[in-house]
């Protein structure tokens, strides 16, 4: 990032969200009543089952389903605004997620959807909830002082669905799977690489991954990285290039990449990368 190009301010950062309503059409900038949320929530569980099949909860000739009980899987999903992406992506695929929201608005909307969907009557519940097979637990925080490995740091606001066999959450058990979009923007390449390593610290094997789903500026003419500030919501839009020599600094080995494909004209291109 150029010396020039100015830094995102957390405080600027929450200041601007809680402005936007704790709704789809909030968190997507007014997309969420279009095709917007389906094609990127699809995008994102065939790109991840791509690459981690054993995720598949769908019996097939490529991959049948083991007759035993399977090892819980976790997922953890950072800047998850109101559950989008938990709700529609990760609970569709792994056992539990922590979900880290610095937000008070979004955060305590994402709780009452946890809530919620242990009725299951309720529209659109969140699955795995109400019979208690899947959990969430919903922690209140910012990217910045979040360690992956140390949870209980953060605020914690509940935790609903399944329920451990220890009486708290708190259990430094790692991810298979650390959920990252529409945030890291708001992130320093300082803080952003610090970020990184620690998330690459509370991967629990040589399969998990840590998933970044990101807008797009264009490299420079001279193929050299750019980055853009926002000054409206004090964050950065890096180029391709960019986002890969931050993975690079933080030591993480690129294993799949994608750009998301069918969102609306006009947007920034977006692209996942998948990383270990």
């Amino acid at each position: 990032m150029d010396d020039s190009t100015p830094l995102p301010n957390v405080r600027d950062g929450i200041e601007y969200w809680n402005t936007q309503p704790a709704s789809l059409d909030g968190v997507l900038g007014g997309f969420g009543s279009g095709s917007l949320p389906r094609l990127d929530s699809l995008g994102s569980r065939q790109f991840l089952l791509n690459i981690y099949p054993d995720l598949s909860t769908v019996s097939s000739s490529l991959r049948p389903l083991a007759p035993q009980i399977p090892q819980r899987t976790r997922a953890l999903d950072v800047g998850a605004g109101i559950g989008r992406v938990t709700g529609d992506v990760l609970l569709h695929l792994v056992s539990d997620v922590v979900l880290l929201e610095p937000v008070d608005s979004f955060v305590q909307e994402a709780l009452a959807k946890a809530i919620a969907s242990i009725n299951p009557s309720t529209q659109f519940p969140w699955k795995g909830i109400a019979d208690r097979t899947h959990s969430v637990t919903i922690l209140q925080g910012t990217l910045q002082d979040f360690d992956p490995m140390k949870p209980h740091r953060a605020k914690f606001l509940d935790r609903v669905g399944y329920q451990l066999p220890q009486p708290s959450y708190e259990i430094d058990m790692g991810f298979d799977i650390i959920w990252c979009q529409w945030c890291l923007g708001h992130l320093s390449d300082l803080d952003l690489v610090a970020f990184l390593r620690r998330s690459h610290t509370a991967l629990r094997d040589g399969k998990s991954l840590i998933m970044v789903k990101e807008n797009l500026c264009q490299d420079l003419d001279d193929g050299i990285a750019c980055t853009l500030f926002d000054e409206q919501d004090s964050s950065l839009t890096r180029s391709d290039k960019a986002w890969k020599t931050l993975f690079d600094q933080a030591g993480l080995r690129l294993v799949r990449e994608q750009v998301q494909h069918g969102l609306p004209e006009g947007l920034y291109v977006v692209k996942m990368y998948a990383l270990r």
